[in-house]
């Protein structure tokens, strides 16, 4: 018993010691705008903070480890999205899509 439970310890650990980076944070938006990624009623919500859209919540995803979902919007047209998000170290892969099937991707990078 002794064993198993320390099985399952060393699983749990090395399984943490996996998991993505947090997506909260600032980033740097790929056409160079700063976005805060923060905690907002059991989710994530996106606001940018610079630019010419600055103040707007973009985005609200739920998720853990490295990959979280929900919906994004373009500030340009206020158009939402089925949003996705992988954390990779120091990068955020954002993809917003229509249908899960014409998409579009842009990668940010953590201030």
């Amino acid at each position: 018993m002794k064993t198993l439970l320390a099985a399952a310890a060393i699983t749990l650990a090395s399984a943490s010691a996996h998991a993505g980076e947090p997506i909260e944070g600032k980033w740097k938006t790929a056409s160079g705008e700063t976005a805060e990624i923060s905690s907002c009623g059991g989710a994530f919500c996106v606001t940018l903070k610079t630019g010419e859209f600055a103040g707007k919540r973009i985005g609200k995803m739920s998720g853990s480890g490295a990959d979280y979902s929900g919906q994004i919007t373009d500030p340009k047209d206020d158009k939402t999205y089925t949003g996705y998000g992988t954390v990779s170290g120091a990068a955020l892969k954002m993809k917003g899509c229509v249908l899960k099937i014409l998409c579009k991707s842009q990668t940010w990078t953590r201030l």
